[in-house]
C-alpha cells in the first residue's frame, strides 16, 4: 500500500473514534476497486454534510494523474482538518444541513502507485472523455492522441471510457449534478511558474456559459484576499486540450439539469518554481511534479486552504454570487 492510500485508509478509520454528531455526517465509501497486476486497488469517496441532493454541494477531487501526489496531499490535508474542526464547531456542524462536500482523494490509485501519469493502461484519464478540442489547430501531442499509449497524453480507444473516468463520472452525475449550485475543485500540479485557477473550457476559447457568475465570484475572492497567488483565467488561454472530463462533465450538467448552476475549476499548481529553486528535481520523476525539499512541501499544504474555506464559505451563501438561480432552501 503506497502513502497516499495509507492515509485515506487511516482517515476512514479514525471516523469510528469520532463522536456521534460527527460520524452522522462523515460517510465514505469505496466506489470501486481498480484490477491491476493481479492486485486491486481501491477508489475511496467521502461525502460530507446534508442528504439532500439539491443542496449547494462542493466537490473536491485529486490523483486524476499518479504523478501528481501532492494533490491529493493537499486535499487529505484538507479533509482532516475539516473532520477535526466538526468535532468542536458547533456552527459548522449546523452548517451542514444546507450543504454539502463531497471528494475523491485518489481518482487514479495504479497510476500513484507505480509513479505513473496514466492509469494502467497507458491513459490519460484527464485526455479519455469524447469531448473534441476545437479544430484549425496544429497537432501538438499535449493536447491528447490516440497514436499509442507508450507516449504520454494518450487518449484511448475512440468512444472507450476507463474505468477511473466512467467512475468519477458517475459519482458527479449522482452527488453534484442534482444540485441546484454546485462547484468542483480538481487539484493539479505540473505546469508553470504561477499557481493558476481555471475555468472551463478545456476544449477551445468559447466564452463559458457561467461567465458571469465566475465574474462575480472572482470579485468576492479579490476583494476578500486582496493578496492572492493565483492567476485565475479560462483554461484554454494557457491551452486547450481533447477529452478533458470537466468538460463533458460540464456539457452533462447543461444537457441533464439545464436549470441547475454547475462550475468545475482547476487548481494547477506551478511545479516549474520548484524546479527552478532545486533544479536537481528534474532527476526524479515525482520530483518533476511534487516539492521535494521539506519547507516547500510544508509550504505548498498551507497556502491553498485559505482558497478551499473560501470555496466552502461560498458554498454556504450561494446567493452572494449567483444570478437567476433557484437556491433550494
Amino acid at each position: 500500500m503506497f502513502k497516499e492510500l495509507s492515509e485515506v485508509i487511516k482517515l476512514i478509520d479514525s471516523l469510528e473514534l469520532m463522536p456521534e454528531e460527527v460520524q452522522s455526517l462523515v460517510k465514505s465509501e469505496v466506489l470501486t476497486t481498480v484490477n491491476y497486476q493481479n492486485s486491486d486497488y481501491p477508489i475511496h469517496a467521502f461525502i460530507i454534510g446534508s442528504t439532500d441532493l439539491s443542496k449547494p454541494t462542493l466537490g473536491l477531487f485529486a490523483g486524476v494523474h499518479g504523478l501528481e501526489r501532492v494533490g491529493t496531499q493537499v486535499l487529505l490535508g484538507f479533509l482532516k482538518s475539516f473532520i477535526t474542526q466538526l468535532e468542536w464547531d458547533e456552527n459548522l456542524r449546523s452548517s451542514l444541513k444546507d450543504f454539502r462536500i463531497v471528494a475523491i482523494p485518489i481518482i487514479n490509485p495504479v497510476g500513484m502507485k507505480f509513479l505513473k501519469r496514466a492509469n494502467g493502461n497507458g491513459v490519460d484519464l484527464m485526455r479519455n472523455s469524447p469531448i473534441e478540442a476545437q479544430s484549425g489547430q496544429r497537432f501538438k501531442l499535449y493536447r491528447g492522441h490516440r497514436i499509442s499509449p507508450w507516449l504520454p497524453w494518450y487518449r484511448g480507444e475512440s468512444g472507450k471510457l476507463e474505468h477511473e473516468a466512467q467512475t468519477l463520472i458517475n459519482f458527479v452525475k449522482k452527488e453534484m449534478l442534482n444540485s441546484t449550485v454546485s462547484m468542483s475543485l480538481d487539484f493539479h500540479s505540473g505546469f508553470g511558474l504561477r499557481d493558476r485557477l481555471w475555468f472551463p473550457y478545456a476544449k477551445s476559447t468559447e466564452k463559458f456559459h457561467f461567465e458571469s457568475e465566475v465574474e462575480s465570484l472572482v470579485n468576492l475572492y479579490e476583494k476578500t484576499h486582496p493578496h492572492h497567488i493565483y492567476k485565475i483565467e479560462q483554461q484554454s488561454d494557457s491551452y486547450t486540450t481533447h477529452g478533458d472530463l470537466w468538460d463533458y462533465l460540464f456539457f452533462e450538467s447543461r444537457n441533464l439539469h439545464p436549470e441547475n448552476l454547475f462550475i468545475p475549476w482547476t487548481l494547477e499548481m506551478g511545479s516549474w518554481s520548484w524546479l527552478k529553486k532545486n533544479p536537481l528535481q528534474l532527476f526524479s520523476k515525482e520530483g518533476i511534479f511534487n516539492p521535494v525539499i521539506e519547507h516547500r512541501y510544508q509550504r505548498t499544504m498551507r497556502r491553498h486552504y485559505i482558497l478551499i474555506h473560501f470555496i466552502t464559505r461560498l458554498m454556504q451563501n450561494p446567493k452572494a454570487w449567483t444570478k437567476n438561480i433557484a437556491i433550494s432552501e
